[in-house]
């Protein structure tokens, strides 16, 4: 038998009351943007559940795997469909085990009776479903507890539903749900897993990068753009904002002291990054910074950085060591696109020793030697926008490199 339909369950959405209906349409289209390229792929949504239907094999498998990663779903099955009949229940039933591998294996039959008025109750529908499995597979034996293989089946009165699969998906909420921000992307190992978990939550995000060329390179840039495809998998595109950020550096490097340069910088940052913030819509910025981590992430640093903006600084990894924040990023798939030995801004030009106590009169007082404004508006005004790029905008890249 060949799977034709996805059963995609909502999770979370489904204690939304009244507004469920605007975080099942922005999962709608999150799926279909994450579709678009599946030629049979379509979508029907329903008040608790969605269906994806796809009349290709390969598109089905396909789709199968995209749905692990777009948030706002639960978990998805590839399920049979049949008539509301207990015959038929069981011939399909048996269509469905087929897809298994049986040999020396248990199972059960869950029943979930949507449709009450459907002639028989719970246990009979088990008995007689189970019954009929084992008289064609006698090498299955009944086993209620953590069986090898699990039947569902969901009864409604459009029909019946079976599937002996269940895929987990990605949970949260639908990107795009709960407001738009502006992540701040360095290319290292924090910044995406930040991304990562304000998506999560529906939040959709623009990136914005710091270059410095010719102190970093093409390949730099491509990892950066690795990272942000990578961030778009799970349910939404991101638009990418390279800055050109070398003159304003290298302003910083002359007219700072060396130990308080790099407080600096990331003020310089963040209100480039606000300035572009301001002009997208976004509400907030998101930052990978994780307390104490490095010496411009403790709270005195901090404190000196965010005095430059009123707007909201979310700061996801604030209270994760490295070691959590790098089993995250290995597991959403970041993490070996982040240590590619190619060098951002932030890491050419390190102090030595850095402050990680900075007084923020003495960072007044070496700025006010230097007007930096000018420069803060070249770098937001000649900024490079990249859209969500498709494979072959990726070919033209390549062969610049």
């Amino acid at each position: 038998m060949k799977w034709k339909e996805i059963l995609i369950r909502y999770g979370e959405l489904s204690l939304k009351g009244r507004n469920r209906n605007q975080f099942v349409r922005k999962l709608k289209k999150n799926i279909q943007d994450a579709m678009t390229d599946l030629q049979t792929v379509r979508l029907r949504a329903e008040r608790d559940r969605m269906f994806l239907l796809a009349d290709s094999e390969k598109d089905m498998n396909e789709a199968i795997e995209r749905l692990s990663h777009i948030f706002g779903i639960q978990s998805f099955s590839p399920v049979a469909m049949c008539d509301a009949d207990l015959d038929a229940i069981k011939q399909k039933a048996l269509e469905v085990i087929g897809t298994e591998d049986t040999a020396g294996k248990t199972f059960k039959v869950e029943i979930k009776r949507a449709d009450k008025t459907f002639p028989y109750v719970t246990g009979e529908l088990q008995q007689a479903i189970g019954g009929h499995v084992l008289h064609h597979f006698p090498e299955l034996t009944v086993q209620m507890k953590k069986p090898d293989i699990l039947l569902h089946v969901d009864i409604r009165k459009e029909g019946a539903f079976l599937t002996s699969k269940v895929y987990k998906g990605a949970g949260g909420m639908p990107v795009g749900s709960n407001g738009h921000s502006l992540l701040m992307l360095s290319g290292g190992i924090d910044s995406p897993v930040a991304g990562y978990l304000l998506m999560k939550r529906g939040v959709s995000i623009d990136a914005i990068h710091f270059a410095s060329p010719p102190y970093t390179s093409e390949l730099a840039k491509r990892k950066v753009m690795d990272l942000t495809e990578k961030l778009c998998s799970f349910g939404a595109p991101v638009r990418l904002h390279i800055i050109p950020f070398t003159e304003l550096q290298q302003a910083i490097v002359q007219q700072v002291p060396n130990n308080l340069s790099m407080t600096t910088t990331r003020r310089m940052m963040l209100q480039i990054a606000d300035q572009v913030r301001e002009q997208i819509g976004a509400l907030a910025i998101v930052t990978g910074e994780s307390l104490g981590q490095v010496a411009s992430q403790t709270l005195d640093s901090l404190t000196a950085i965010n005095e430059v903006t009123a707007t909201p600084i979310l700061r996801p990894l604030i209270a994760m060591d490295k070691l959590e924040i790098i089993e995250l990023s290995e597991q959403i798939g970041t993490y070996d696109i982040s240590i590619r030995p190619y060098e951002d801004c932030c890491t050419i030009f390190t102090p030595s020793n850095p402050k990680t106590k900075p007084k923020l009169e003495k960072v007044h007082h070496y700025e006010s030697f230097f007007d930096f404004q000018p420069l803060i508006e070249y770098a937001v005004n000649n900024r490079e926008v990249i859209e969500v790029w498709k494979e072959q905008e990726k070919d033209e890249f390549e062969d610049l490199l």
